[in-house]
């Protein structure tokens, strides 16, 4: 294996990728363990989507509506500005989104009370089963990938994650200290 620092990266072998040394020090990590986390980050991500993606798919909708659908459901009444700073889009992308969800019937725009401008968002209760239905398939993914790992690694995984986030607010949503793991 080649260390991080040399320039001598060569391409993954014919076999795959070695499997990663148990208990290699963390402080040492070599370009392998890297590119493999990259890798695993992948596959994960895909797996981890592909059965919303096709309940979606059989509604015309797309991973945009999905994140949209799961975070108005996570945070009812929350505000377009605070769903275009958790999404990080452009008004333009929202909308089109919005719109649509809106239009058919998933998810209902109020104006605010405070103020007029602000619209705020929550799920109608077709876009609550939507979300249920969607959020479950992950949710149940999640559990019997934590059940296997065990408390020790679910809680490394949360560490991994919070290192990867580069935004503090984002990193504050689940408790995390100011600073960098």
């Amino acid at each position: 294996m080649a260390d991080i620092n040399s320039p001598n990266r060569s391409s993954l072998p014919s076999s795959g990728p070695s499997p990663a040394k148990p208990g290699a020090n963390p402080l040492f990590l070599r370009e392998e363990e890297l590119r493999q986390g990259i890798e695993m980050l992948f596959f994960g991500y895909r797996d981890f989507i592909s059965e919303p993606d096709r309940i979606l798919a059989d509604r015309g909708l797309g991973r945009a509506h999905h994140r949209v659908i799961y975070f108005v459901g996570r945070y009812p009444g929350s505000t377009v500005s605070s769903l275009l700073s958790i999404l990080q889009i452009t008004k333009q992308s929202l909308s089109r989104v919005l719109s649509q969800l809106v239009e058919e019937g998933y998810i209902v725009q109020r104006q605010g009370t405070s103020d007029r401008r602000q619209r705020l968002l929550t799920l109608t209760d077709k876009g609550r089963a939507l979300e249920e239905q969607l959020t479950e398939t992950q949710r149940q993914r999640l559990a019997r990938a934590y059940r296997q790992a065990g408390a020790e690694a679910v809680e490394g995984f949360r560490k991994v994650m919070l290192g990867i986030m580069s935004d503090e607010e984002d990193r504050s949503r689940f408790g995390a200290a100011k600073r960098r793991p």
